[in-house]
């Protein structure tokens, strides 16, 4: 059996727990595209005076490897917005051509000069499912991996898809092979204790790292480059590596009001997770994500297992944070029988303070979908993740793709606002990327 660490139902230790593992690197048999995954990372370095993450420049450029920062070049390269159009009722609006669309960046008119529909078997589309594999996910694991292998058969011929996990790991290079792609998920399954073998064969499983937040900024600034139209990622995670980045979303106080009993253990844990952040500093922050986000181009669908929080009052939130509280009780990935009995004390008070903190968490990944123009969706039954999976798919395929060259041509590295309507429908809502960057004044 492997030997359980000490557990206590915090937040904190739960991060304690899952970002432990170590790096698994997989060998791709094909000609790779993305070359060094992960290097990007390396480049970073936080800058106290800017409060922000600074890029060192690259000693040789890497022609495969492109900087997020480049990917908009306004002398040869559209701006492309893949956007969805919903009448009154919520129902996407098919049939629009590009007669239909307004654009205007920073309030001037931009003529429209690209247009196809999102199910174009003609155009390519780009996938990066970002999985997170780590503990929490355990649960849910194995009916996600059947679910984003159901959406990897329904590929088009010109689509390719990459895998990258929360071990900040290329697990499939970009190919149009399902059968390979779905081989690569499997493996997931039997790095962790879901395979039965390992036990048996007193194996250690280093298995999610938890790195989330890093794996996805590695995609943003590598995965993409000119020759993606449709650059789409799949962000599978519940996003707990936001409480140790730079600038966290909480300091994660003690909560007042406990027993001298249960302030200790949390004040154990909380010099635990200090010590952690310590060994693992970061050298960016949820800004700079979003920021990366929106350089990239990138349509981002996020997908939480386990439970919502998002969009609730605050006594729902509440019980929803207690069922899943009780749920993890009765697990025993998380821990053992002698820990799920003293956690079964545990004290409102914690309670209501660790929903507080997973709603900035799952706040944080709401955000990131939204300004990207894809949106985020939760499922707390594994039974549920077919469908999400179903339902992004159909999203793609209906989306338009809108673009133009913009009349503004300043290499000043601003952010510019894209603002897409349809003709003489007012009512009808069109969700797409809200904003880009253009190149800096070097590029």
């Amino acid at each position: 059996m492997l030997k359980q660490p000490p557990y206590f139902a915090h937040v904190v230790t739960i991060l304690v727990l899952c970002l432990c593992g170590t790096q698994a690197v997989s060998q791709s048999n094909e000609k790779p595209k993305l070359k060094d995954f992960g290097s990007s990372l390396k480049r970073l370095k936080w800058d106290p005076e800017k409060n922000a993450a600074v890029e060192t420049r690259r000693k040789h450029k890497e022609p495969n490897n492109l900087n997020s920062e480049d990917v908009v070049r306004i002398e040869t390269s559209l701006v492309v917005s893949d956007v969805v159009v919903l009448d009154r009722h919520g129902r996407p609006v098919t049939g629009l051509t590009a007669n239909n669309f307004i654009v205007t960046e920073d309030r001037r008119h931009q003529r429209v000069g690209m247009f196809s529909l999102g199910d174009n078997v003609a155009t390519s589309r780009s996938i990066v499912l970002v999985i997170d594999y780590s503990c929490t996910q355990l649960p849910f694991l194995k009916a996600s991996i059947e679910a984003a292998k159901s959406m990897v058969d329904k590929l088009a011929p010109k689509d390719r898809m990459a895998i990258v996990t929360d071990d900040i790991e290329l697990l499939a290079n970009y190919t149009n092979n399902k059968k390979k792609l779905k081989e690569k998920l499997d493996e997931l399954i039997g790095r962790t204790p879901l395979n039965r073998d390992m036990f048996a064969e007193r194996r250690p499983v280093p298995f999610g790292r938890g790195f989330q937040y890093s794996a996805l900024m590695a995609v943003l600034k590598e995965a993409f480059d000119d020759e993606d139209v449709r650059p789409i990622i799949i962000f599978q995670t519940d996003g707990h590596e936001a409480l140790i980045l730079r600038n966290p979303i909480t300091i994660s106080p003690i909560p007042p009001g406990l027993s001298p009993h249960w302030n200790a253990e949390m004040q154990n844990q909380q010099k635990r997770f200090q010590k952690y952040q310590l060994r693992n500093p970061r050298d960016f922050s949820l800004d700079d994500v979003f920021k990366a986000a929106e350089r990239s181009r990138a349509t981002i669908y996020t997908v939480v297992p386990g439970f919502r929080l998002v969009g609730l009052p605050a006594e729902e939130q509440l019980a929803q944070y207690r069922a899943y509280y009780e749920r993890a009780m009765s697990t025993s990935f998380w821990s053992s029988a002698r820990h799920r009995e003293q956690l079964g004390r545990f004290p409102d008070e914690a309670v209501r303070w660790e929903a507080a903190v997973w709603m900035k968490v799952q706040s944080a990944l709401a955000v990131l979908s939204t300004i990207t123009g894809g949106w985020i969706e939760f499922f707390d039954e594994p039974s549920q993740a077919a469908e999400i999976y179903s339902r992004i798919f159909s999203d793609i395929n209906r989306r338009y793709l809108v673009g133009y060259y913009p009349t503004n041509k300043e290499h000043d590295g601003k952010r510019r606002k894209i603002s897409i309507e349809v003709r003489d429908h007012p009512e009808y809502v069109v969700i797409g990327r809200k904003a880009y960057y253009a190149p800096g004044p070097d590029q």
